[in-house]
């Protein structure tokens, strides 16, 4: 199987994004000067950009975040991973998230975010492969419970080779349905640089509702779907990462 095979790719999001699916951290909100915010979740699977990174299998995540009331930010997230093994990529099984940025309101509706975000993948790269670390930076803009993002991969993308400048476009809609509920339609494009840009570069969607149970407490269930190319995101012996899937979660913020 050809090495960029062994990638998962970022996507160009047509309709947006939340915290809801299990997917890689995005940063946090601005909150007073000094806190330190804590959370941890378990889920049915990990799926990122439309993408399963466990082979369909339960996560394990968790994450902590400080942010002063300037609007700077730093964090930390993690989960385990099967796909870099499944690829043979790798002997990884962490996906650890180290991230940075500066998010400020402009009016009450209207709020800016900038940002650096690295995914690092412990485990030692097998001879042949592209290491996985990826480098990305971020520039997002929300008005009210819609934030349009673009992201830009500084180096190679998920191990795709001479995939450097790679991008993900994404738009979010998180619709409050109630006082306790929020729906969260997604929508995106991947649009990898390279060699196997063609095969690589993706669509994904996303519905997924949402409750707050209160207390940090806060669960939901949704289903994600792709337009991947199925040869390309099929490791030998196991199934398609792109395909059609549901999840659920419950996760605890602290």
């Amino acid at each position: 199987m050809h090495q960029v095979r062994k990638s998962l790719a970022v996507a160009i999001l047509l309709c947006g994004m939340t915290a809801g699916v299990a997917t890689a951290q995005t940063a946090p909100a601005a909150a007073p000067a000094f806190p330190v915010a804590f959370n941890v979740g378990v889920w049915s699977q990990y799926i990122f950009r439309g993408l399963s990174q466990t082979d369909f299998k339960p996560a394990i995540q968790g994450g902590a975040d400080y942010a002063h009331d300037s609007g700077l930010y730093v964090g930390v997230w993690g989960s385990n991973i099967e796909w870099l093994r499944d690829f043979g990529i790798s002997s990884g099984r962490v996906e650890l998230d180290i991230y940075g940025g500066y998010k400020k309101s402009l009016t009450d509706d209207i709020a800016v975010d900038v940002g650096f975000l690295r995914y690092q993948y412990l485990g030692s790269v097998k001879d042949g492969f592209v290491n996985p670390n990826t480098n990305e930076v971020y520039a997002a803009l929300s008005y009210k419970f819609i934030t349009a993002k673009y992201s830009h991969a500084l180096s190679n993308a998920f191990g795709t080779a001479e995939s450097k400048h790679t991008t993900y476009w994404d738009l979010t809609a998180a619709i409050p349905v109630a006082d306790t509920w929020t729906l969260t339609v997604h929508g995106g494009k991947q649009k990898f640089r390279g060699p196997s840009a063609d095969a690589a570069s993706y669509s994904d969607f996303k519905v997924e509702i949402a409750k707050d149970f209160g207390k940090g407490i806060s669960a939901g269930a949704g289903v994600t779907t792709t337009d991947a190319d199925k040869s390309f995101y099929t490791p030998v012996d196991k199934k398609f990462i792109g395909k059609d899937t549901g999840y659920v979660f419950v996760k605890y913020n602290f």
